[in-house]
């Protein structure tokens, strides 16, 4: 049982650190690119849709002309909503709920 607790605790610090890495590098690009910041990102994401933030991504999307932040809030409700902001203006693209199929 202690095996698996240990395990437990090392991969969560583990995902952590990955996380803090992935939004660094996300902060450098979009430092590098001249687009809004994360935290940036954020604060426009919970003004769309107040909650916690799971996940935030930045993501080249061609078809949509440009840059995008996709943050994932879980919302009051306890729903997941994803929320699509042009990195570029801070422009809010779309507010969507993240179904649960399952």
């Amino acid at each position: 049982m202690n095996k698996l607790i240990i395990m437990t605790l090392i991969g969560s610090a583990l995902s952590f650190s990955a996380l803090a890495d992935d939004i660094h590098e996300m902060q450098a690009k979009s430092e590098q690119l001249g687009l809004i910041s994360v935290e940036r990102a954020k604060a426009i994401a919970l003004e769309a849709k107040p909650g916690i933030i799971d996940d935030i991504d930045l993501e080249n999307r061609s078809f949509a002309g440009g840059w995008d932040y996709e943050v994932e809030v879980i919302g009051r409700d306890g729903k997941e909503w994803d929320i699509y902001i042009n990195a570029e203006t801070g422009e809010v693209r779309k507010v969507s709920r993240d179904w649960d199929w399952f």
